[in-house]
């Protein structure tokens, strides 16, 4: 090429260069950067971000995550999802744009995870499944539908006496030790073949009181149906704050798909503590017993997001099993009064029945469900009667007869059919009993034909009568689990069969039972 052109071809392609140079526009994007002015035990204070949302997520360096939580105009407190030992005064705080959210999705069932939704049992972790906010706004009242379903918990006094719908909040509650995560676990035990979901939350638990849960499950092969959100005693405070918001948004995506599902809070007074310690970290003004004011709400959030969807919505449902630990059987002090009044009903476990061997130690007396018989078998509802008033007189009787005084036969009577009531009442751990099951033995009850069995041999007795009820016809077993009647054919067929069975318990056998108190 001669020199004239390639000096002229240079010129062009320089002139070029100058003009899109002129016209370009580096994409500059504007990054908020916070400085950390002061940490604590689980809670920093971050200066600058003008711009961040209240429960906004924060990162930190190292990996490590915050929530926004106290946003004052020069300063920002913050809630930490991690150990903060490696945090330290002017270390860069950027803002992510998102709030805290949690995996969602079949791949979690019977995987056991923390608060974050980082495995814990040696699985490959849980990077593609979809995320959910864990705070989620509660469906609202049209929404919802009536809780009519019952959620058998495989204990006699329970689906008896206080029994749970699908989509209900009943609360457990009783002193250290006296058997409320028992109930719990055998509840989800009992959801075998039963197409419910359930999710077991720990939060602030020992890690072997943990480990023996999920070792329970996984002998009893209930963790193929169960999932377990862990946030342990020696966890960051964050954790277990947010671990039962993490655990019922997974629930809720469940129930959204149409899946009945059971979500155990293991407990709530932890949680509660937890609160108090973050809130009073933050500078938040304390009330009663150093709890802040909205210790209320932060119950009533959670609790509110249990239901029972509507036809429309797919009919999922959501019962919520949130625990709470009494002091000295104070049942109305701060905490357990507004759990109280925030669930439909409750499971008193009482430490002088625990004591006295009356497993599970349900107080029947200060035990409630505010659903009642519209949560229960047709089958039941005709069986137990006044079997709750019957328990309440023997106990009265037994008080007054201890004073030695002389009883006539219709006292003795009814407290001699009381003994059996208690014993009945018993029931031994992890050994649910099917509808079946338990609605022979409780016929056999409030028909007198346990009266006639001495006291001793009364357990051996049960045991066989309710063997023998899995030997039925498949259709008169059917009839019993659905929602229809027990029709006097099959209460005869039932009696008739318990007749036999006791009669080689009898002391003194009569023709005919005598008539239930």
């Amino acid at each position: 090429m001669p020199s004239t052109e390639l000096t002229e071809h240079l010129n062009q392609t320089f002139d070029q260069l100058i003009r899109e140079s002129d016209a370009f526009t580096p994409p500059f994007v504007p990054r908020e950067i916070g400085t950390v002015i002061s940490v604590s035990a689980g809670v920093v204070r971050v200066s600058g971000l003008p711009g961040a949302g209240f429960e906004e997520l924060l990162a930190f360096p190292g990996g490590l995550f915050g929530i926004a939580y106290n946003i004052d105009a020069d300063e920002i407190g913050v809630i930490l999802l991690g150990e903060d030992a490696r945090l330290n005064v002017g270390d860069e705080v950027d803002r992510t744009g998102r709030v805290m959210d949690i995996p969602v999705g079949d791949a979690l069932i019977g995987r056991v995870i923390n608060p974050l939704g980082e495995p814990l049992d040696d699985k490959p972790p849980l990077d593609s499944l979809q995320r959910w906010p864990i705070e989620r706004p509660a469906p609202a009242i049209m929404d919802r539908a009536e809780v009519t379903i019952p959620l058998q918990t495989g204990l006699k006094v329970v689906d008896a006496l206080v029994p749970i719908g699908r989509g209900q909040r009943e609360l457990i509650l009783g002193d250290r030790q006296t058997g409320k995560t028992a109930i719990a676990l055998d509840t989800i035990l009992n959801q075998q073949d039963k197409n419910v979901l359930c999710i077991y939350c720990a939060i602030g638990q020992r890690a072997s009181s943990v480990a023996k849960v999920i070792a329970t499950l996984q002998k009893t092969q209930a963790i193929d149906y169960t999932i377990v959100i862990v946030a342990e005693g020696n966890d960051a405070p964050g954790l277990k704050y947010i671990a039962p918001y993490a655990a019922t948004s997974i629930a809720e995506q469940f129930m959204q798909q149409g899946r009945d599902v059971l979500i155990v809070y293991d407990d709530l007074t932890n949680h509660a503590r937890v609160y108090r310690e973050l809130s009073l970290l933050l500078r938040r003004p304390p009330g009663r017993e150093a709890f802040p004011g909205d210790i209320f709400y932060i119950h009533s959030r959670l609790l509110e997001r249990s239901t029972h969807l509507s036809a429309e919505l797919g009919g999922g449902s959501l019962t919520a099993l949130p625990i709470i630990e009494t002091e000295s059987q104070n049942i109305s002090a701060y905490i357990p009064t507004n759990l109280i009044s925030i669930t439909d009903g409750q499971i008193y476990l009482s430490p002088k029945l625990f004591e006295a061997g009356i497993l599970p130690a349900v107080d029947v007396g200060k035990s409630v469900s505010r659903v009642g018989g519209k949560a229960q078998l047709p089958a039941y509802r005709a069986t137990t009667g006044n079997l709750k008033l019957a328990y309440a007189q023997f106990e009265e009787l037994e008080n007054y007869a201890r004073f030695g005084t002389r009883l006539d036969e219709h006292t003795q009577t009814v407290i001699e059919h009381g003994k059996r009531i208690r014993i009945w009442l018993k029931q031994q751990e992890m050994q649910p009993l099917s509808v079946a099951e338990q609605l022979m033995v409780l016929l056999a009850l409030t028909n007198g034909y346990f009266d006639h069995v001495p006291v001793g041999e009364m357990p051996e007795a049960q045991v066989l009568l309710a063997k023998s009820a899995l030997n039925f016809d498949p259709d008169l077993l059917k009839r019993l689990s659905a929602e229809e009647p027990m029709t006097p054919a099959d209460q005869d067929a039932l009696l008739a069969s318990a007749k036999m069975v006791l009669a080689p318990f009898q002391e003194n056998p009569v023709s005919e039972p005598s008539q239930p108190v």
